[in-house]
């Protein structure tokens, strides 16, 4: 491909609105554009990035014995409806009505699609185990779309599902598909990691996630440093803290004190010299329209997954300040346990202090020296916070917890039989009785995994691609277009690796030397050949790795054998 040819768009700053490094690099490459939130066209190069992404996918899915198809990017509202996530699945899914009147939404997903195929033309167990799987474009009405390809609306995404008669035959089918994403990525030249997960608005038994490990990663992913226990953040749980003997620990009487104006756990901390760990942090929030009091400790965070699982729930929500004053009696900064008619949960970290800070359910007051069971009575337990780095580890007796910034670019599921079961998924089975199919879910962010190779292969010039993604293998730089020697080497040495299957962008621009050094780096390819200037008059091109620190000079009758065999053909 000719650079002079091709739209491809360098800027040689960086865009104001884009945050990360991804998003940077993509606009200034010339790899994308946008046309509104969250929504971007893409450009040639990105394009052949982002097909080679979707070609690995769809050769290790075929490998694995999924069938590709394709369905309907609109889906009707009936199915959805019958699943029953037409209102439970929020405002991200895009509603709409024909001119019938008749509701449909833009698919940010395809269980319903594919249930509803298969319990059309599968009628017996003879026909599975069955995969099947598409690469299609969803979208997703994110309410702050960011981030550039990272966080847009619409995306590129492989969807797989399998079909199972029970759950031994989808233990098969989760792990082959477990070992089909290990392969991908490794293809892709990411570093990874397989983490457990919640399994959210797609539901399900159990879920991992892959994240590509960046700084730059919005979410957050924990491990152990001995074991190979790994989750991420909403999942992630540390070995419990031994519940102390209150019996054994002399307590004072408990005390009502006076705390006016503090409004925070570090405040009320502060005030009264207690450290921020004896404190127990009263959190009010709003689950399926009632209220409930969650207790953790005051130098912990609340995890709202982990909260809304443990209630039963789809979501918490934390309710305004007037709303929770009316059903609380006070403002949130005084809340405490005791004497609340609220119904009560408590980190189960919680009972191991035996002497500690609450809120006095008055403006302006704290009790001391609470003593559980004594003076309130231990609440429900359940997992309800963040873990934090350097907690002992939960499965070994050693590790302890690191955590690390991750990108996440696949997620599995063990649906079981939640989708099935609604939707009626049914075959006969080899006794000639009706059997509810076993589901599983498999999906990828082909678009996403584009930004994260960026991410994770970049420096201060520009993109460093992994070869297996890069847009071509070799920019072939000719410095003096205008010199018909060098022109004519530079063609020829063009067209022999081209003939020998090697993937080459020519630049033949009528440009300074300087600017095209500078978008070669920028995007990225795995090798620079500079053909021309004084290493051209001594019967030399210059070849040299994208990450490498200097040069190497090959003789031009030499150069075409050592390109193809650095480009590995």
């Amino acid at each position: 491909m000719r650079f002079s040819q091709t739209l491809i768009p360098t800027l040689r700053e960086d865009p104001v609105d884009a945050q990360v490094v991804s998003h940077r690099l993509m606009l200034r490459a010339g790899l994308i554009r946008p046309l509104g939130a969250g929504i971007y066209t893409w450009l040639p190069l990105g394009l052949r990035v982002l097909r080679k992404v979707e070609a690995i996918v769809r050769q290790e899915m075929d490998n694995a014995g999924a069938q590709e198809v394709l369905m309907p990017a609109v889906q009707p509202g009936e199915l959805w409806q019958e699943s029953g996530r037409w209102e439970q699945y929020g405002k991200e899914l895009l509603r709409f009505v024909d001119r019938h009147d008749r509701q449909f939404c833009f698919g940010p997903t395809h269980e319903e699609v594919i249930s509803d195929l298969v319990r059309r033309e599968i009628r017996s167990y003879r026909q599975l185990p069955a995969n099947f799987y598409q690469i299609q474009t969803k979208f997703r009405d994110e309410i702050r779309p960011r981030f550039g390809i990272m966080r847009g609306r619409e995306f590129l995404m492989k969807d797989a599902y399998s079909f199972d008669l029970d759950w031994a035959g989808l233990e098969v089918s989760y792990q082959t598909m477990f070992a089909a994403y290990q392969r991908i990525f490794q293809r892709c030249g990411l570093a990874f990691r397989a983490v457990e997960a919640d399994t959210g608005s797609i539901g399900g038994a159990s879920s991992h996630e892959f994240h590509v490990l960046a700084d730059s990663g919005e979410d957050v992913i924990v491990s152990c440093d001995q074991c190979d226990y790994a989750a991420n953040l909403e999942k992630a749980v540390s070995r419990p803290a031994e519940i102390a003997d209150t019996g054994a620990v002399a307590v004072p009487a408990v005390e009502r004190v006076a705390t006016p104006g503090q409004k925070s756990i570090e405040a009320v901390g502060q005030f009264l010299r207690w450290p921020v760990e004896r404190i127990v942090k009263s959190l009010l929030v709003e689950a399926a329209g009632e209220p409930v009091l969650l207790l953790l400790r005051g130098d912990r965070e609340l995890n709202m997954v982990k909260a809304a699982a443990a209630l039963g729930v789809p979501q918490v929500t934390i309710p305004e300040p007037e709303r929770a004053a009316q059903w609380a009696g006070v403002a949130m900064g005084s809340l405490g346990p005791l004497g609340t008619p609220l119904r009560v949960l408590a980190d189960r970290e919680v009972p191991a202090l035996a002497d500690f800070v609450c809120g006095a359910n008055t403006e302006g007051w704290h009790w001391q020296h609470v003593q559980w069971e004594r003076d309130v009575p231990l609440p429900a337990l359940a997992d309800l916070r963040n873990v934090v780095a350097g907690e002992p580890c939960p499965r070994c007796a050693t590790g302890r917890l690191q955590r690390h910034q991750g990108i996440e670019v696949g997620h599995v599921f063990k649906l079981g039989d939640k989708y099935s079961q609604s939707l009626g998924v049914r075959v006969l089975d080899s006794q000639g009785l009706e059997q509810t199919l076993v589901m599983g879910c498999y999906g990828i962010g082909v678009s996403r995994i584009v930004a994260a190779a960026i991410e994770q292969h970049h420096d201060q010039n520009g993109i460093c691609w992994p070869v297996a993604l890069a847009p071509f293998q070799i920019a072939l730089l000719l410095l003096n277009p205008r010199e018909p020697g060098e022109v004519e080497a530079g063609e020829a040495l063009y067209r022999d690796l081209l003939a020998a299957g090697v993937e080459v962008l020519l630049d033949d621009r009528d440009e300074r030397a300087g600017v095209k050094f500078k978008d070669a780096d920028l995007l990225g390819c795995p090798l620079r050949v500079v053909v021309g200037g004084r290493s051209f008059k001594e019967g030399m091109v210059e070849v040299q790795a994208r990450t490498g620190e200097r040069a190497e000079r090959v003789p031009l009758a030499e150069a075409l054998a050592t390109l193809v065999r650095l480009a590995g053909r």
